[in-house]
């Protein structure tokens, strides 16, 4: 982890254009703010190309995904391209139905991503590589770098496999990173609080890799830092400590976790 890539973040406060599901909207703004970034929710295809040029960053994920939102995420994504600043795509589910899996392909067919992100099942699912998932979650077992690198080859981008153990690639290197804590599984929207700061941390003058790693490792261990605080009995009372430790300095955490 980077602790400079964090200070840069909060020392700018990037503007983040999430065009994201709504069954996390407020959480991720909020886990966002606290993390030093700000959140913008813009989903309407009339201005989602104008929000993303004046923004320093885009998310997409396809979590609740509708057929009228495809446009807006796909005029983003170029917005973002042609302004030369980060996309990071969360393929949410993309391997649940047919009408995931093809807006998936139209979205890669036009807009070029910085990082694709995902569980394990969404990501191999993009590599062709069997896998076992019961809608959006990833239920099988194998070999995550393989999908890592597969992924990153085949669509010219850095990619994060999520789980138990995280694994990042670059096409030419990989990292994996084991922080976090079981109440992450436990809570709706965890994943795709993660987009949202590894979106904010490739806004920084860093290395891609160096970026990703710092965004996982620090999520991991607010989450290790949070579930052990005397109060937190449950998922109930981790999110509210969790979004506390996300607002806290990298050494405080990797001291405190």
């Amino acid at each position: 982890m980077n602790p400079a890539i964090i200070q840069d973040v909060r020392e700018n406060t990037p503007l983040i254009h999430h065009l994201t599901n709504q069954v996390v909207m407020n959480f991720t703004a909020n886990g966002l703010l606290a993390f030093g970034g700000a959140p913008i929710m813009a989903k309407s295809e009339i201005e989602a190309y104008d929000m993303a040029q004046a923004s320093d960053g885009v998310l997409i994920n396809i979590g609740t995904i509708t057929e009228t939102e495809v446009k807006a995420m796909i005029l983003a994504g170029k917005a973002a391209n042609e302004k030369g600043i980060p996309v990071v795509l969360d393929p949410v589910g993309v391997a649940a139905t047919a009408f995931r899996t093809d807006i998936v392909k139209q979205i890669l067919a036009e807009v070029q991503p910085t990082v694709i992100k995902g569980n394990a099942g969404e990501l191999a699912n993009l590599a062709h590589i069997p896998w076992q998932s019961k809608g959006v979650e990833s239920i099988g077992d194998g070999n995550t770098e393989e999908i890592a690198q597969k992924v990153a080859e085949m669509y010219r981008t850095a990619a994060i496999v999520t789980g138990k153990i995280d694994t990042i690639c670059n096409g030419n290197q990989i990292i994996q990173n084991e922080t976090g804590h079981a109440f992450l599984t436990k809570v709706t929207g965890a994943g795709c609080l993660l987009g949202s700061i590894i979106t904010a941390c490739l806004t920084t003058n860093h290395p891609t890799l160096e970026q990703a790693l710092t965004a996982v490792q620090f999520y991991g261990l607010a989450a290790e830092y949070a579930a052990s605080r005397p109060d937190v009995h449950g998922p109930g009372t981790f999110l509210p400590n969790f979004i506390d430790a996300l607002s806290l300095e990298p050494e405080d955490l990797e001291r405190r976790a």
